[in-house]
């Protein structure tokens, strides 16, 4: 199967949501810069990552960093190479994004958390970024599988949750896996939480006793339903397919979705804190 070009497919609903948006925000919102770094558990050159860079670079108010593994890390948590060696070696090399964005962009020989400390500890020297965004995923992180949380093995949420340990708010962004993998629903709903949000992060005022995951459909048929805020789910009742991820069923009519499973598979953008736990070093 042929992917078509995402960062081609984004570039309309990109400036269509970021002009639509600017008209609503205050003067000094609209003028001030916030530093985000991106980062990611599929590797630095992934497709996912790469819309959500291509995207972001897009609105001038942004300034970005990314800093990645070199390599594929999923499923390792926040697991760094002090309790893993086998996330690598720690070395870090310039790199670049699939579209070739490389002015800021890192790959690092280590595991997604891995990644996050070599920024904040070697790319951030005068100030830390603003914001985290990590993703976007390759494949949803709802719900649990054999007891566990997805979010609590999910590299892309591990990343998150190690800037939140380092007090810096963080998104963890995944999409669900379809037919096609519609990685441009997927930037238009981080877009759209970054625009609700900015002014909140800007001014200190997002918590970092939790992240924020977002996991987008992938609809084969019919098209997203909406965005709801939901908790994450600690069972799964109707079995759904949790991984690998069965289809996201957007033609659907169900309108109770208590938690992220049940929002995710009926078509809904789930929106959903995860506590940063109790793993933070000197927390």
């Amino acid at each position: 199967m042929t992917r078509p070009n995402h960062v081609a497919l984004l570039l309309g609903t990109v400036l269509t949501l970021t002009l639509g948006l600017h008209g609503c925000e205050s003067s000094s919102s609209e003028e001030e810069t916030l530093r985000i770094l991106v980062t990611n558990d599929d590797g630095v050159g992934a497709e996912g990552i790469d819309a959500l860079v291509e995207a972001l670079r897009a609105d001038p108010r942004n300034e970005i960093v990314v800093c990645a593994p070199a390599e594929q890390r999923s499923g390792r948590g926040d697991t760094t190479i002090e309790t893993d060696p086998s996330c690598g070696t720690g070395a870090a090399e310039p790199s670049s994004t699939a579209s070739g964005y490389d002015e800021a962009t890192w790959a690092v020989d280590g595991c997604p958390a891995d990644a996050v400390i070599y920024a904040l500890d070697n790319l951030y020297l005068d100030a830390p970024p603003d914001l985290v965004l990590s993703g976007i995923n390759e494949g949803q992180n709802v719900g649990l599988i054999g007891g566990v949380l997805l979010s609590q093995v999910s590299g892309t949420v591990g990343a998150a949750k190690t800037a939140a340990c380092a007090d810096i708010p963080a998104v963890a962004s995944s999409q669900g896996e379809g037919e096609i993998i519609n990685y441009p629903s997927g930037v238009e709903a981080v877009l759209q939480w970054l625009e609700e949000n900015r002014a909140a992060v800007l001014a200190g005022q997002v918590s970092v006793e939790n992240v924020t995951s977002i996991n987008i459909p992938s609809c084969d048929e019919g098209e997203i339903r909406g965005t709801v805020e939901v908790p994450l789910a600690t069972e799964n009742p109707n079995d759904y397919p949790l991984f690998p991820a069965g289809p996201q069923d957007c033609t659907s009519t169900v309108q109770d979705v208590p938690n992220d499973i049940e929002a995710f598979y009926n078509g809904y953008i789930a929106v959903t804190p995860v506590p940063r736990n109790t793993t933070c070093p000197d927390k």
